[in-house]
């Protein structure tokens, strides 16, 4: 299923570009693509009867949630049935690019092919963010006005949803030159697709960002602990760390400080951020079963707005609390299903997989996710279309049953390396 690889990975692409998908033209484009892609593997499968459908453990929950937003329609309980239905779309869309990408990616040479995807635009993407920021001057592409506030970094119009992407991408590369897992003459050029994306995330100052790629390099230390990882086999790891920290220190070390250390005029204060906190809440203590309706809180927290700023409030810096409060207990119980099923699918894996290429792989979906949903507690990376959708890709390389995978019994000889 060449075809569906190649256009799952053509919209990641296509939403990074647009600024991550948050416009509606690229909702739409974003949308479309889903659709006509779920087409074409209806017509394929057609013409394949033999070809077998996978399930991942992960769509359940997705279509019980999306099954709820449904509800909110069909019942009447959503405060804005158009703001509801509109993000409706946009999450049946990830779902059927999700199903799609679980029949698209199976075995070892499919996953190949996607990590170094992944790595190598995540270095692209990244090269561009540094330059961009080099030789700012403070428009989109150096041509386009941003209208509505905000810190552009790379292709995103904040820099918090490029450190979202950035944590995303940066395992595929770091974690199999931790784990050893690397050929020597590729050595140069995984760790250059480490290194990029680290200095990036780091440049761009993303408070959120950099606790949360602590919180993956936790993670990550951790599993060495528990494996009694070999030294020789963390040196590729450390100096690529070292690396990035000396790109950022020759980059601009200064300005990253100034901004971890102060707040900036065009960002959301800390009070602020701890009103919304309290005043979503408050909304979901109002609405606890059912919620306001999926993409509502806009619609609804001017009523419940405690410290008004004269801005409009789209979201809460906080994708579990909104969540809470769009859809209620049972929406959260969807949300906390979703990631119970990644984190104990993903441990089985592990323990089954241990130190082959293969488990590699899955400890890098495994730790994009973790970081990603840290990232959650003080942002809205869910709510940036690409960085959703490659959150769920991430997920899915974390939990998949894959055939060509090493046994334990073989990694006591030779082990496959990227």
């Amino acid at each position: 299923m060449k075809f569906l690889r190649v256009g799952i990975c053509s919209l990641i692409v296509f939403g990074v570009a647009a600024h991550g998908g948050v416009e509606e033209w690229a909702r739409a484009v974003l949308e479309t693509g889903a659709g006509l892609l779920f087409v074409a593997w209806s017509v394929w499968i057609f013409f394949n009867q033999e070809e077998q459908l996978v399930l991942s453990p992960l769509l359940v929950p997705l279509a019980a949630l999306s099954l709820l937003v449904l509800g909110q329609l069909f019942f009447h309980w959503s405060a804005s049935p158009y703001h509801t239905r509109t993000e409706l779309q946009l999450l049946l869309a990830d779902v059927i690019v999700f199903f799609l990408a679980v029949q698209a990616f199976r075995t070892l040479k499919d996953w190949r092919g996607f990590v170094w995807f992944g790595m190598g635009f995540g270095f692209l993407v990244s090269l561009f963010a540094i330059l961009q920021h080099l030789t700012s001057n403070g428009k989109l592409y150096w041509f386009r006005e941003i209208r509505s506030g905000g810190m552009p970094f790379g292709p995103y119009v904040n820099r918090n949803h490029f450190a979202g992407f950035a944590e995303l991408v940066l395992p595929l590369a770091l974690v199999p030159l931790v784990l050893g897992r690397v050929r020597r003459e590729r050595w140069p050029v995984v760790g250059l697709f480490a290194v990029l994306p680290i200095g990036a995330l780091l440049l761009s100052a993303s408070r959120g960002g950099i606790v949360s790629f602590g919180a993956e390099l936790g993670v990550l230390a951790l599993v060495l602990i528990l494996r009694r990882t070999k030294r020789k086999q963390l040196l590729g790891g450390g100096a690529v760390l070292l690396v990035a920290v000396l790109l950022v220190s020759w980059l601009g070390v200064g300005q990253i400080l100034q901004r971890l250390s102060s707040v900036q005029l065009l960002e959301v204060t800390a009070g602020k951020r701890a009103s919304m906190r309290a005043d979503t809440w408050r909304i979901f203590l109002d609405h606890p079963i059912w919620g306001t309706g999926l993409g509502t809180l806009q619609i609804v927290f001017p009523r419940y707005e405690t410290l008004y700023d004269g801005k409009i409030v789209n979201h809460t810096h906080n994708d579990y609390l909104e969540a809470l409060a769009e859809t209620g207990i049972a929406g959260g119980l969807c949300c906390g299903w979703f990631i119970v099923a990644l984190l104990t699918e993903s441990m089985k894996r592990l323990r089954l997989l241990g130190n082959s290429f293969t488990g590699a792989l899955q400890l890098s979906g495994l730790l994009a996710c973790c970081g990603f949903l840290v990232h959650g507690f003080v942002d809205f990376n869910l709510h940036i279309p690409v960085n959703a959708l490659l959150f769920f890709l991430m997920a899915h390389l974390a939990t998949v049953e894959n055939p060509e995978a090493l046994p334990p019994s073989a990694n006591s000889g030779k082990q496959r390396r990227s």
